[in-house]
């Protein structure tokens, strides 16, 4: 099958800290011919990076928790405790982002970065892509509170045992998806990582 998306339109619905579009389009469809045109909103100007902090030496996993306006409804609160993460401007390498967020967020210096995955975080709605990294740190004085005044932050941070980490996603007290993802790839590569940056 070939695929083809047939754009008829896209106005702007918003302009904020987030930008809104509507598209109208058509697209290949899997029986063949094209669809009728559909309407969809997307949200649109995000690309990320974030770093999951892993002292290998000491087995420890630097977290950040944050209030977080998309989990507003939760029991729990509107804090999550999630990996370290910025917006990614054309301007700097995913890797410069890695390590400048890493510095701001969380007050640790990245000594080895890892690639792990790019990924769509929610296609559905959203042109979201967050690159995602594993950064070896020293997590021995990581503690604190940290961010920008000037971008509204106000991140703690906090270290679990890599053993603790595991259970606080079984648990549902890690529950950001960038955070899932690169804990499940760490449980998948800590031996290796341990060994090679020792």
């Amino acid at each position: 099958m070939k695929y083809q998306i047939k754009v008829r339109s896209a106005t702007e619905g918003f302009a904020g800290f987030l930008q809104l579009k509507s598209y109208r389009l058509a697209h290949s469809l899997y029986a063949g011919g094209m669809s009728e045109d559909i309407v969809r909103e997307r949200v649109e100007r995000l690309r990320a990076v974030a770093v999951l902090l892993y002292d290998p030496h000491l087995d420890r996993i630097v977290l950040v928790e944050q209030f977080r306006i998309g989990a507003l409804e939760q029991e729990a609160g509107a804090w999550l405790l999630e990996i370290v993460g910025g917006m990614w401007d054309p301007e700097h390498s995913a890797e410069e982002v890695a390590r400048k967020e890493s510095r701001e967020e969380a007050g640790c210096e990245v000594l080895d970065l890892e690639p792990i995955s790019d990924v769509w975080m929610s296609p559905g709605t959203s042109c979201e892509r967050v690159q995602l990294f594993c950064g070896r740190v020293d997590a021995s004085a990581a503690g604190g509170i940290h961010g920008l005044d000037e971008e509204g932050e106000d991140i703690k941070v906090v270290t679990l045992a890599f053993d603790e980490a595991l259970r606080a996603v079984a648990d549902g007290r890690i529950a950001a998806a960038t955070a899932l993802i690169t804990l499940y790839w760490l449980a998948a590569n800590r031996e290796r990582l341990r060994r090679d940056w020792r």
